[in-house]
């Protein structure tokens, strides 16, 4: 795999996968307080399915989910980046932006921190009029995450993801949406 920088942020670097980051990605999506919001967790097989999904689109469309290491600190400590969602919902098509990190580097900023740099990638170098994000309705930490990167709740477009059986405690998702018109307006505020 390529070993490329792709994003920086103060303390982060968002990069292509590499191959020493299966365990670690193995182990993230074999945690179940990391993986609580997600259908289930994952064993190496599908983990390692998921790494090769998320490289081949970040080399086919130049973005994706990609590596987040924490230099000094860890070599990996998650992903985040954008995608385009393959179901069926009425706010499609779209891109999403997603984060999901191990639980040792949960509350230091750093999903907050590594979206920002997506979120500027984003609308400066690729040029999206908007980006959307969406979680399950009891998932109130990567509510917040959205909420501090300033994105706008809309309760009229939140939806039954489809992927999910009915009365599944996590089929109801909360869309969240964020212009490039308010990201600019928020960067000349800061």
């Amino acid at each position: 795999m390529k070993d490329t920088v792709l994003l920086r942020s103060p303390r982060l670097i968002l990069r292509a996968w590499r191959d020493s980051d299966l365990p670690a990605i193995a182990r993230l999506n074999a945690d179940p307080r990391v993986m609580e919001f997600m259908p289930a967790c994952l064993d190496r097989v599908a983990s390692d399915a998921m790494v090769a999904r998320m490289q081949a689109a970040i080399e086919t469309q130049g973005f994706g989910f990609w590596a987040v290491e924490a230099p000094g600190i860890a070599d990996f400590i998650g992903f985040v980046g954008l995608n385009r969602p393959g179901f069926a919902a009425p706010f499609m098509p779209c891109i999403e932006i997603g984060w999901r990190l191990a639980h040792d580097f949960w509350g230091r900023g750093y999903a907050t921190e590594a979206a920002q740099a997506v979120l500027g990638f984003g609308f400066d170098d690729l040029g999206l009029d908007e980006i959307v994000a969406f979680t399950a309705a009891v998932n109130l930490r990567s509510q917040g995450v959205m909420q501090r990167l300033g994105m706008q709740h809309y309760r009229a477009e939140d939806f039954d993801h489809p992927a999910l059986p009915a009365g599944d405690r996590l089929r109801r998702h909360l869309l969240h949406r964020l212009t490039r018109e308010r990201w600019s307006e928020r960067l000349k505020r800061e």
